[in-house]
C-alpha cells in the first residue's frame, strides 16, 4: 500500500515505455526544421505523454513557426489549461483555437494529449479534435474554428519545436514527455495510441497504432543519449522517416526511465512553500530559500516494503537536514526536518540525528558534494542512513527486526505512509540538494539498480527499491 499525490500507472503493461526526457524551463528543448513543405498540412495528429513539474502559468509542448509576426502552430498549457492554436499573421487572428476547461495542475501525474487536425473536414466543428487520457474534449473557454483546407504550419518548412515557444522563452516546458508522435496527412484519435485496462478502466499506452507516418512524421522515444542530430541522438525519430532533431541543452542525463508505465517519485511543488524553495530539473533539484526554516516532502509514500533514495548535498548550508516523515506538508513557517514527533533526521553540521526537535549522537557530519542515502525498512518501522555509501550507526538495512543501527521510525494515528523530507534549518542560510529515485541529475559514476529499476552512486542494500510505482504493484 502507498500514497500517491498523483495519478501513477502500476499496471504491468505488455507495451511498456522505457524512456522520457526532463526538460527544464528556459533551457532545454528539441529543433527541427524540414527542407521540404509537406503536401498535406491540411491534416495531421501529434500525440504526447507528458508529466509536469513546474506548474508555471505557459508551457509549450509543440510548436511551428519562427518567432517575430510569422505564422505559428502552437500546442501548449495556458493558465494550466490546454490550449492549440493556429495563428494567421496576414489576418492579425486566431484561424482555429481551442481552449480548454480542463485545468491540468497535477506534478505527479502523466497525461496523455492528443490534437487532430483535418481542416478539409465539411463540419467546422471537427476540424479540431482534443483527447486527454482518451477522452474527447468537448468543454472549451475558446472554440474558434479553422478554415476549411486551411494550410497548417506543422510540416512546413518553418522552424519546429519540441518543449519551447520560439517567440517566448518563458513559455518552455518544465517537465517530461514521452512517446511523442506526430503523424503527416492523416488525421488520427487516441485511441491509435492508448487503450483503457480491461481492469482498472486506466488509460494506458500502447505501441502506436500508425501505418505511415508521412513525409514529414516522426517518433521520438528517447532510446538514444546522444547530442548530435542523428539516430543515436536523443532526438532519433524511430518512425522510419529519420526526421531526427536538434538537441538543445538537453544531456544524456535527461534521459530518464520516469515514463506513463513506471511512474518515478519526485519531490513536490505543491507544499506549502514558506521558505520560497526552488524546484528545477523535474522537481528534483532543490534551492532552500533563507528567509525561514525550509521543509518538503516528495510525492509517493509508501505504507509498508523496503525502499532506497539518494540525496547530493550539491551546496550545504550551515544546517542541512535530510529524513523522513509521517506527514507530507509543514505544521508551520519554521518547521524542519526532525522537528516532530513523527519526524526523523539526518543533521549536516555534526551528524547528530533529530526526531521530536532533540537532537542526539548518531553518525559523521556531512557536506557539499556528499551523497546520503536514505533506506527505508518500513515492515519493520527503521530507517538507516549512510554517507557516501557508509551506513551510519555501524547501520545493517538488511538486519530486519534487530534494526542494526537504525532509527525507529515513529508510528503516527491513522498515518501510515512514509514521505521523504529534505530541509534547511536555518533561516538565513540556503542549501543545494538533487534528490535521486533512481533518475539523478548529478552524474553517476558507477550505476546501480535496485535489481531492475533506477540508477544511483551506490548499490541499494538488498531487498531495497527504488520508489516507482512498478515496484510499488510488488506490494499491492
Amino acid at each position: 500500500m502507498a500514497f500517491l499525490i498523483g495519478g501513477a500507472n502500476t499496471l504491468d503493461d505488455a507495451y511498456s515505455i522505457s524512456n522520457s526526457v526532463r526538460f527544464n524551463q528556459n533551457d532545454h528543448c528539441l529543433t527541427q526544421t524540414f527542407s521540404t513543405s509537406s503536401t498535406s498540412r491540411k491534416k495531421w495528429t501529434f500525440s504526447v505523454w507528458f508529466k509536469r513539474s513546474n506548474l508555471i502559468n505557459s508551457a509549450a509542448l509543440f510548436t511551428a513557426g519562427a518567432s517575430g509576426g510569422n505564422d505559428e502552430m502552437t500546442i501548449r498549457l495556458e493558465g494550466h489549461k490546454i490550449d492549440w492554436q493556429e495563428y494567421d499573421v496576414s489576418a492579425s487572428a486566431m484561424d482555429g483555437q481551442l481552449i480548454s476547461n480542463n485545468l491540468l495542475r497535477d506534478p505527479t501525474a502523466w497525461y496523455h494529449l492528443v490534437c487532430k487536425w483535418d481542416s478539409t473536414d465539411g463540419t467546422a466543428g471537427d476540424r479540431m479534435k482534443m483527447y486527454l487520457n482518451g477522452v474527447e474534449i468537448t468543454s472549451f473557454s475558446t472554440d474558434n474554428n479553422p478554415t476549411q483546407n486551411y494550410d497548417s504550419q506543422a510540416s512546413n518548412t518553418v522552424l519546429h519545436n519540441v518543449g519551447r515557444q520560439s517567440w517566448n522563452s518563458a513559455s518552455d516546458f518544465d517537465g517530461y514527455m514521452a512517446d511523442v508522435n506526430f503523424v503527416n496527412g492523416t488525421a488520427l484519435d487516441a485511441s491509435y495510441f492508448g487503450e483503457r485496462d480491461e481492469d482498472s478502466g486506466i488509460w494506458k499506452p500502447k505501441k502506436p497504432d500508425v501505418s505511415a507516418y508521412g513525409a514529414n512524421g516522426f517518433f521520438l522515444e528517447f532510446q538514444q543519449t546522444g547530442t548530435s542530430q542523428n539516430s543515436s541522438g536523443i532526438g532519433a525519430d524511430t518512425s522510419g522517416n529519420d526526421n531526427h532533431w536538434a538537441v538543445s541543452n538537453l544531456a544524456s542525463g535527461d534521459v530518464t526511465e520516469d515514463t506513463p508505465t513506471n511512474n518515478f517519485a519526485t519531490m513536490n511543488p505543491l507544499v506549502y512553500n514558506y521558505a520560497n524553495i526552488t524546484y528545477s530539473e523535474g522537481n528534483l533539484h532543490l534551492l532552500t530559500g533563507n528567509s525561514e526554516n525550509s521543509f518538503t516532502t516528495n510525492t509517493i509514500a509508501p505504507a509498508k516494503g523496503k525502499w532506497y533514495a539518494e540525496i547530493k548535498v550539491t551546496d550545504v548550508g550551515s544546517d542541512a537536514l535530510l529524513g523522513i516523515t509521517r506527514l507530507p506538508v509543514p505544521v508551520g513557517p519554521n518547521h524542519y526536518s526532525g522537528q516532530q514527533a513523527y519526524d526523523v533526521a539526518y543533521y549536516s553540521a555534526n551528524g547528530q540525528k533529530a526526531t521530536g526537535g532533540s537532537f542526539s549522537s548518531y553518525g559523521n557530519s556531512y557536506t557539499t558534494n556528499d551523497i546520503v542515502g536514505i533506506a527505508m525498512d518500513l515492515d519493520n518501522d527503521k530507517v538507516y542512513f549512510s554517507k557516501n555509501g557508509t551506513y551510519q550507526n555501524s547501520g545493517d538495512p538488511t538486519s530486519g527486526a534487530t534494526g542494526t543501527g537504525a532509527i525507529s521510525i515513529p508510528s503516527l494515528a491513522e498515518e501510515p505512509f512514509v514521505f521523504i523530507a529534505v530541509g534547511e534549518w536555518n533561516g538565513s542560510d540556503t542549501s543545494t540538494f538533487e534528490v535521486n529515485f533512481g533518475n539523478p541529475t548529478f552524474s553517476i559514476s558507477s550505476g546501480n539498480t535496485d535489481g531492475k529499476y533506477g540508477n544511483f552512486e551506490y548499490a541499494p542494500p538488498s531487498g531495497y527499491y527504488a520508489l516507482c510505482t512498478k515496484r510499488l504493484a510488488t506490494y499491492g
